[in-house]
């Protein structure tokens, strides 16, 4: 209840915000303003997530599916702000309303990447035992992960959330990625 209510005022103030960030987007590069992308997210059920376009709308044309890289050329001008300001995740809390996403969980991995993680990585889908989120502890605790050791050492900060899940820790993550996203650590 508390996350659908969140949504909901959310969205309201970001509004102008997300139709700004919409226009910015269009203007900048060919293709969407938001993109959807399967993700899996509860007990391993695939969902779509929604985020505005950050990259080249032919990304991954060349390559498939690879995590963001510190220079990456895929990524638009407008793209380098918004995933800056996180703003690129906007689109998001259409995910909590739709009940597929939480403010606050283990972020979730695309399916390409889940199927290599677990397969390399014991136990890399316990991940999944809980409601993604927007934000979550691995996310103000680690930088943007882009390898597999990057991975472990983001599971074992999902995992500490999942063990110590409380609504007092949930606050304390969002104020956080308030301040995460202020001062624009950690983005890539």
């Amino acid at each position: 209840v508390i996350d659908l209510i969140l949504a909901i005022v959310c969205l309201i103030l970001a509004w102008p915000l997300m139709l700004l960030t919409a226009l910015a987007v269009k203007l900048d590069s060919k293709g969407p303003a938001i993109l959807s992308q399967a993700r899996v997210g509860e007990r391993g059920r695939e969902f779509k997530i929604y985020k505005f376009r950050s990259m080249r709308e032919d990304a991954e044309a060349g390559t498939g599916p690879v995590w963001a890289g510190t220079e990456d050329n895929r990524i638009t001008r407008v793209g380098a702000i918004i995933r800056k300001i996180r703003f690129d995740e906007l689109p998001q809390l259409v995910n909590v309303l739709t009940g597929d996403m939480s403010f606050v969980g283990q972020r979730p991995e695309r399916l390409f990447f889940v199927n290599k993680l677990k397969d390399i990585i014991p136990y890399y889908e316990i991940r999944t035992i809980v409601k993604p989120g927007i934000t979550g502890w691995a996310q103000i605790m680690y930088p943007y992960g882009a390898t597999t050791q990057d991975a472990i050492e983001k599971l074992q900060y999902d995992i500490y959330y999942i063990k110590n899940m409380s609504p007092l820790l949930d606050l304390l993550i969002f104020f956080w990625t308030i301040k995460v996203m202020l001062t624009g650590k950690g983005a890539r």
